[in-house]
């Protein structure tokens, strides 16, 4: 039975990639144009309540990096494990290793199950683990809570990544791009703003007030769960299961009934030699901050992606070189203070503008369909392993070689940058994923 269900999905699917190649031909290549006339953009609105609800995710993978900082103090204290700089680490950091493994199964998932069900596994560890965090009397239960938290974390921002890249108009996929970043700074700003109240040590009421911090982000991760049942699948990954017939109608949803036959035609021009879904591990490797974050939302589909990474590694390069002088021994106390305080600014600043939210979207872009998924659960996985080691590392590296080497050292590797983006990114301003992927083709 199995064996025959595979080819007769592998039929339909040569079957119905034939049928909208020939369509593709005869009407023209671009999306704007149905019979010879023009049809203009698909309208954004439709696409945007999915979009909005995907970046739920982020927002709470942001929330439950801010919480800890404003809670720590009341739970090392009512747990039992005051002064203890180890355990206090470890409440921090368990929540890293378990995005690790959730960023790195990623790409597997939602393949396997799809984007929307993808996004009910990431809330669901969430949900477990807040709870778990809220209601815990003791230090292994409270880091036990942060794992599955962390698995929640690992898993959401990449699915969002993709699933926003893959329901976005053309036009304005850079400008939904940038909102899963948006929603991770508006996470750490609610963290704060929640957390506040915990830090505040007034007889016994820290225990309750740290606890309702967890429990509060249950919500938002039961809002994604139950919202995701009305959302859109990806087209794309519909298509490649071989169900042509529900990914026309999930473009119908998104772009409008107008734009469905040249979405398919594009889709299906993208499809062709890629008949097979075994991939070999080896084709992965191949092939301040919240305003910064909206002006890239505003930028990122007028200057495109790669103007916006090349002046925000040099931005960063520059604020480095910033921290360098506020670190020589020539700068005088106070102006070694305003200097570093406005390389820290500058730093956060061009970070947010480019180096922030355009990679997740770049690489959701850039990678072929029948290797996004899993690509991007690769390079998410290698994101959150460099975060827990830069975060494992600074202080001690600051302490034995000093501020001077080190931020030369990261002003090195953002000059690196500049000159990797110059000559190896391609801009995918405009384009859609079909056009960017057969752009990528290798010459035959």
């Amino acid at each position: 039975m199995r064996g025959r269900y595979v080819d007769a999905s592998s039929m339909y699917k040569r079957g119905a990639s034939r049928d909208y190649i020939n369509a593709y031909d005869e009407e023209g290549s671009s999306v704007h144009f149905l019979n010879g006339k023009d049809i203009g953009n698909p309208p954004w609105r439709r696409s945007l309540p999915h979009v909005l609800v995907a970046t739920l995710s982020s927002f709470l993978a942001g929330y439950h990096l801010g919480v800890i900082n404003e809670t720590l103090e009341g739970i090392s204290l009512d747990l039992g494990f005051s002064g203890n700089t180890l355990a206090e680490g470890l409440v921090v950091s368990t929540c890293l290793g378990g995005a690790f493994a959730g960023s790195l199964f990623s790409g597997w998932i939602v393949d396997g199950v799809g984007r929307r069900r993808a996004f009910q596994f990431c809330a669901l560890p969430m949900i477990i683990g807040a709870s778990m965090s809220a209601t815990t009397k003791s230090l292994w239960g409270m880091l036990l809570g942060r794992l599955f938290v962390g698995t929640g974390m690992g898993l959401g921002p990449s699915v969002a990544a993709l699933y926003v890249a893959e329901v976005s108009p053309a036009f304005v996929r850079g400008t939904f791009g940038s909102f899963p970043q948006i929603a991770t700074c508006l996470g750490l700003m609610g963290a704060l703003f929640i957390g506040l109240p915990a830090k505040e040590i007034v007889g016994c009421l820290y225990v309750l007030r740290w606890r309702i911090c967890f429990w509060v982000s249950a919500i938002p991760a039961a809002v994604l769960a139950v919202s995701m049942e009305f959302c859109a699948e990806s087209p794309h990954w519909l298509f490649k299961r071989g169900r042509g017939i529900e990914a026309e109608a999930e473009f119908e949803k998104i772009l409008g009934g107008l734009h469905v036959k040249s979405a398919m035609a594009e889709l299906s021009m993208s499809d062709r030699g890629d008949e097979t879904d075994t991939i070999k591990f080896s084709e992965l490797f191949y092939g301040r901050h919240f305003k910064g974050s909206l002006i890239a939302m505003i930028l990122m589909d007028k200057l495109g992606r790669k103007v916006l990474l090349l002046g925000s590694f040099s931005g960063m390069a520059l604020s480095m070189g910033v921290q360098v002088i506020a670190a020589n021994s020539f700068s005088s106390g106070s102006g070694a203070l305003y200097l570093s305080v406005g390389g820290m600014l500058l730093s956060v600043l061009t970070f947010a503008l480019g180096a922030g939210p355009v990679p997740g979207l770049l690489l959701s872009e850039i990678f072929p369909g029948r290797i996004r998924a899993k690509a991007m659960a690769v390079c998410m996985a290698v994101h959150w392993v460099m975060n827990f080691f830069v975060g494992l590392f600074f202080l001690r590296l600051l302490e034995q070689i000093g501020a001077v080497v080190l931020y030369t050292i990261f002003a090195a590797f953002c000059l690196l940058a500049v000159f990797f983006v110059k000559t190896n990114v391609l801009e995918t301003k405009g384009k859609s994923l079909q056009e960017i992927e057969i752009a990528l083709l290798p010459p035959e």
